[in-house]
């Protein structure tokens, strides 16, 4: 990184996303305006990949937010087993039984 203004505001930057006072993606939105404007910046040719590795670091894997998916038709087939309203409780069942012998006699 050649400009050296960049690399003073990208630490202070990373400093208040690790203090949690910045979120990461803002801080990636000012790098970019940054090097729009900057005709330093304009001339670096390896800082497209630098910042590349940046947003790497700053947006860890772990923590990247990936799209919410529908479930599955086997989660959803558990989530429908798994109802409240399908177990019998310990009385209902007594009388199930009961119901059940006197349909018997």
């Amino acid at each position: 990184m050649e400009c050296e203004q960049l690399t003073r505001l990208i630490k202070d930057w990373y400093i208040q996303v690790k203090q949690e006072t910045m979120a990461p993606a803002r801080m990636m939105q000012f790098v970019d305006q940054h090097v729009k404007t900057c005709k330093i910046c304009a001339k670096d040719l390896i800082l497209p990949e630098e910042i590349e590795k940046i947003r790497e670091f700053v947006f860890p894997e772990s923590k990247i937010l990936k799209p919410i998916q529908a479930p599955s038709e086997d989660e959803e087939e558990y989530e429908e087993q798994s109802d409240d309203s399908d177990f019998v409780t310990d009385d209902e069942g007594e009388e199930e039984d009961e119901l059940d012998d006197e349909e018997d006699i």
